[in-house]
């Protein structure tokens, strides 16, 4: 049986939510490994100059603890 922790990250990218959550991936893993899934909470954008400047995303990520 493999035991699973759950850890939030927030994360953003001025391309897209979907960029946002890789680099919430990317940037977990330096430090977490194991990683099983993300799951995409919640999404948010920051507005300039009636704009969009920024995706933000709060993701849980899995991962497996050996």
């Amino acid at each position: 049986m493999a035991v699973m922790k759950v850890i939030e990250v927030m994360a953003s990218s001025s391309v897209s939510w979907e960029e946002a959550t890789k680099n919430a991936v990317e940037h977990a893993s330096k430090s977490v490994k194991h990683i099983k899934s993300a799951f995409v909470q919640s999404q948010s954008v920051v507005i300039n100059d009636n704009e969009v400047s920024e995706f933000r995303v709060n993701v849980k990520i899995t991962f497996e603890v050996k």
